[in-house]
């Protein structure tokens, strides 16, 4: 009998319990040993998560090896051929989307430093995210003209519409250097009111604040 430790998930249908100190996988009935984290043969897993080392595995499709550890590259089913010593990542999901270079993004400013901004991306192209990938975007990258502070273009709550630029090492470098991209939602520094746009300006209809920002032309009509 398995002992009182179990986790189910409906939404992949599956159920992972303890016995003996030992981790099991059910999936429709199907009982399956789980090994250890540095073997996660079965296990789903997400871009950037550690799958083993190269003393001990060759990276094959949907990897990538970086100082020596090898990570996952995309959103899938890791499978280790423990024969051959080597380990994949195949897409179990269909319809899976990671942000790539060249595609727009939507996502929301979080926390600030004087030069860059982290921001949470939930939406990729006209696809809306179940959960959220980290973004970091760069004063350099906002726009064609000289910006002192990335705050006197953006601020954390922002809605942000940019370009993913790269993706070296799994962090998502995003942009809005261009005419079609930025802010297209902002709010009240003071007190969190959506800001109206008014010329080249943003004014609370509430307190009056004037602020600005590095704005999308569609500010204010993006469907978020």
């Amino acid at each position: 009998m398995f002992i009182n430790q179990k986790v189910y998930c409906a939404e992949w249908k599956l159920s992972i319990c303890i016995y003996q100190n030992k981790a099991y996988l059910q999936v429709k009935g199907t009982i399956m040993s789980l090994k250890s984290p540095e073997q996660k043969s079965g296990h789903l897993v997400l871009p950037g998560e550690r799958l083993g080392v190269i003393e001990e595995f060759i990276p094959d499709s949907g990897t990538f090896e970086k100082n020596g550890v090898i990570y996952s590259k995309i959103v899938g089913r890791a499978l280790l051929d423990l024969q051959n010593r080597r380990v994949s990542v195949y897409p179990v999901v269909e319809g899976v989307v990671v942000p790539k270079v060249g595609t727009v993004v939507i996502g929301q400013i979080g926390n600030a430093q004087s030069d860059n901004v982290l921001v949470r991306i939930f939406r990729i192209g006209k696809k809306k995210l179940s959960g959220n990938f980290g973004g970091i975007l760069h004063v350099s990258d906002v726009s064609d003209r000289y910006v002192d502070q990335i705050s006197d273009a953006v601020k954390p709550g922002d809605i942000v519409k940019a370009k993913v630029i790269s993706d070296k090492n799994q962090v998502f470098h995003l942009s809005t250097n261009d005419k079609g991209l930025g802010i297209v939602y902002a709010f009240c520094s003071r007190c969190s009111t959506l800001l109206a746009e008014e010329h080249y300006d943003l004014k609370c209809p509430k307190c009056g604040n004037v602020e600005r920002r590095k704005l999308a032309p569609d500010y204010g009509k993006e469907e978020i």
